[in-house]
């Protein structure tokens, strides 16, 4: 009796572990896609930024050389213009965005005509490739035959042609433009679902009670919604924080660095200067301040969490 309950445990414990074994044999290609396609790049760009690495020793001794890169890239004015443009950039991007994106959510919560035809052509928007936004807006700031200033000049607001794209001081703004427009279908998206996922009891009980709406909005909508909010927030700032696309497409960077943004410096510093190096410390300096911004969101969540 005993052999046979021994025999029986056998049994069950091998098929636990081949089921086991099974399991992460299906895991095993994404595991290895991770790997080989995001951890090894951050941790050899990580040890590319302590290295003297460019075309001329690329492919010989590379020799450790400590924080000297960082220090010569703290030291550069281009990296100070570049990180300016780049939180300008962001923090615009996101705010309108988020603005935008929130108004369109609310209205395409409530009921009316052609509401899911409408909602369907703004995912359409977004799901345009970077590239065939940038070209479009490129097409449509130009100054020579823009659409805009043409409209513009039809309305009397302008009299002359607006150089929004080869001008210093609206370069920068008209990528914005083109930025918010690709990003706000996406931003209603996701604050749409958090709109319809709220109860609606709650605000039944809040119009018995005599709430505005206002008031509603205020202490119901935005508290609960808090959630989605923060997780929009972080996966903005990262989006907007790495633009290079978009940015690449429509100016270069220029005119005279007006445009020019951290990831548009790494890649210069890279694939231009050839400077390896560098444009690895470039990067690692971009992940630190994105990982920043992944702590905080966590410590928001992890508030929110004990709150609820």
């Amino acid at each position: 009796m005993q052999l046979a309950q021994n025999t029986s445990e056998k049994k069950a414990l091998n098929y636990k572990l081949t089921r086991n074994w099974t399991n992460y044999l299906f895991l095993a290609p994404g595991v290895l896609f991770l790997i080989f396609f995001m951890v090894f790049p951050i941790i050899y760009n990580i040890v590319l930024s302590f290295q003297d690495v460019s075309l001329l020793n690329f492919k010989g001794v590379k020799h450790f050389i400590g924080l000297e890169n960082y220090r010569t890239i703290f030291k550069d004015p281009v990296f100070f213009i570049a990180l300016k443009n780049s939180v300008f950039f962001t923090v615009g991007c996101i705010f309108f965005q988020f603005s935008f994106g929130f108004a369109f959510a609310l209205l395409f919560n409530m009921n009316f005509p052609g509401r899911n035809i409408l909602r369907a052509l703004m995912i359409l928007a977004w799901m345009l490739p970077g590239i065939i936004s940038a070209t479009l807006f490129k097409w449509i700031l130009s100054g020579d035959s823009g659409i805009l200033n043409y409209f513009l000049q039809s309305l009397r607001i302008i009299d002359k042609p607006i150089l929004w794209l080869t001008d210093t001081d609206t370069s920068l703004l008209g990528t914005m433009v083109a930025n918010i427009w690709h990003g706000i279908p996406f931003n209603m998206l996701i604050l749409l679902g958090g709109l319809q996922s709220l109860p609606e009891q709650l605000f039944e009980a809040s119009k018995l009670d005599g709430a505005s709406r206002y008031q509603r909005f205020v202490y119901i909508t935005l508290p609960l919604m808090r959630p989605t909010i923060l997780i929009l927030l972080m996966l903005g700032i990262i989006y907007a924080f790495k633009v290079f696309d978009l940015i690449f497409i429509m100016t270069a960077g220029g005119p005279v660095n007006s445009s020019f943004v951290l990831p548009f410096y790494a890649f210069n510093q890279t694939f231009v200067q050839m400077e390896f190096s560098l444009g690895g410390t470039v990067a690692t300096l971009m992940l630190v301040f994105l990982s920043m911004v992944a702590v905080v969101y966590l410590w928001f969540l992890k508030k929110e969490e004990k709150v609820h």
